[in-house]
């Protein structure tokens, strides 16, 4: 078995994963665990055909699975939701709060949403190739993209207008000037 080409396609399977879950720990889990299953199910490959393809089938898979028998690293250890600690958490200055928001907004896109729209725009691949990774029919690919575009933009006008009401609500002292 011939590693090279496999490692060629690691770091867009960490982009995808950690998009995908939202954990940094999570998503080396899940390509570990992919990357298993690729080695032990070597002989299922078919040369000639799409390795990425295959391996984000592999991948698309085992998160399925993950996420129907409960198995998400979110509900294996206790977190914080981010909406109930919001008002503790001061954002940064510069534009990277914009990064944390569309995050936080793609990970409350329905999964089937986020996979279609994460392998599209992401991994920048065709319909026909997400179809096959996902098992389901182009039409249902280019319904869900556009579902998820449609609710990534609703998602990000909303997390944009709390600020702007917060510091509405509660404006900055006028500070004076002491003689």
């Amino acid at each position: 078995m011939n590693h090279q080409p496999i490692v060629a396609h690691i770091p867009g399977l960490r982009r995808y994963a950690r998009a995908l879950t939202g954990d940094v720990w999570a998503a080396d889990d899940l390509v570990q665990d992919t990357l298993e299953r690729a080695c032990s199910r070597w002989r299922l490959w078919s040369a000639g055909t799409d390795l990425r393809a295959w391996l984000f089938t592999l991948m698309h898979n085992l998160f399925i699975g993950q996420v129907r028998q409960g198995l998400t690293r979110a509900k294996l250890v206790p977190t914080v939701d981010l909406d109930d600690v919001e008002h503790e958490l001061h954002a940064p200055d510069t534009s990277t709060d914009f990064a944390i928001d569309l995050q936080r907004c793609l990970l409350r896109l329905p999964d089937e949403q986020r996979v279609v729209l994460l392998l599209v725009t992401m991994e920048d691949m065709a319909y026909e190739q997400v179809a096959k990774i996902t098992g389901t029919p182009i039409g249902t690919v280019m319904s869900r993209l556009s579902r998820a575009r449609e609710r990534l933009r609703e998602l990000m006008d909303e997390s944009r207008e709390p600020s702007v009401t917060r510091v509405a609500a509660n404006p900055m002292p006028v500070l004076r000037r002491m003689k």
